[in-house]
């Protein structure tokens, strides 16, 4: 016993004070108290009018947890009272104690929270404002913040930068690492059509299918940061394009308001629908259409084919 005695003394413990009509602390908040804490929370004390219907079970709970209950009559300011007079003198009941939780959102106790910083003690005076609870270190003025909501540390905004920038660049390393995957699906592409078609001669090359690669990259990157269509004529331009684009790859190929549609989404990340709407073109994509007199729509079995009446 004198031995466990030396080594509390040489290494300290942390001490929380409640009050319960004031703050409520549930489980997880009392958690991140005690992770502030130095020194192991080795002592909770909650003060109160138990016969309070107010307070509820919270005796009850508290009790659960580990706490001495400490009851004062009916009366204003009863339980900062007690909570004062008692640590005035916790040094002698407790004189391994290094660390004081001052529980409580009343002015008052600042005059408990200064007694114990004369005694040596390092103090935390914690109390609540609307969803969140501020622990603030009386004898370095540091603060911190813990979110009720979230039941987590509210971060300062040094770490919310360092966050943001951890989170784009996990996002650049993915990015790189399917790339990475990409071409090493194309080389062993390579590596097996040079097996299979040494008859014919013919080897596919790795720059035939590198484009492929950047164009996928690309195509990945416009469709994440798609710039919006400010315009009729910037639409009709691009309109234009697609319909370009589409009978130069395949010149045989009929392009249907869908199929124009499809394209369009694809690019700009919007529904046809959507940007008619936004620039007041009209009710609808095909109705547009229809009116432009940039266009022009022909009945091919169930759907309208898409022709430019003209082209810059």
């Amino acid at each position: 016993p004198k031995a466990e005695t030396k080594h509390q003394l040489e290494t300290g413990i942390s001490l929380l004070l409640l009050d319960a009509e004031n703050l409520k602390l549930d489980i997880n908040s009392e958690l991140f108290l005690a992770s502030v804490c130095k020194y192991p929370l080795k002592f909770k004390m909650a003060f109160a009018n138990w016969k309070n219907p107010s307070i509820g079970k919270q005796d009850i709970e508290l009790y659960n947890r580990g706490y001495q209950l400490v009851h004062v009559p009916e009366g204003k300011d009863s339980a900062d009272a007690k909570m004062i007079a008692f640590g005035a003198c916790i040094v002698r009941s407790y004189p391994t104690v290094k660390e004081i939780l001052v529980c409580s959102s009343d002015g008052i106790l600042i005059h408990l929270c200064n007694e114990l910083q004369n005694q040596g003690l390092i103090v935390y005076w914690v109390r609540r404002q609307g969803q969140t609870l501020h622990i603030e270190n009386r004898n370095t003025g540091k603060l911190t913040h813990y979110s009720l909501a979230m039941a987590t540390e509210v971060p300062s905004l040094e770490k919310v930068v360092e966050q943001i920038q951890d989170l784009i660049k996990n996002e650049q390393d993915s990015i790189n690492t399917r790339l990475h995957r990409l071409t090493t699906i194309a080389s062993l592409f390579q590596e097996r059509s040079n097996i299979t078609n040494k008859s014919n001669h013919k080897q596919p090359e790795i720059e035939e299918i590198t484009p492929i690669i950047d164009n996928l990259s690309a195509q990945s990157i416009q469709e994440e940061d798609s710039a919006e269509i400010p315009n009729e004529k910037t639409l009709d331009k691009l309109l234009l394009k697609i319909l370009q684009d589409i009978q130069t790859k395949s010149p045989q190929t009929q392009v249907s308001v869908s199929k124009l549609g499809s394209e369009l989404r694809r690019i700009t990340g919007e529904s046809p629908n959507s940007i008619i709407k936004k620039l007041k073109l009209g009710s609808n994509f095909t109705k547009y259409l229809k009116s432009s007199p940039t266009f022009t729509l022909k009945m091919n079995g169930k759907e309208y084919e898409v022709m430019p009446l003209f082209s810059e």
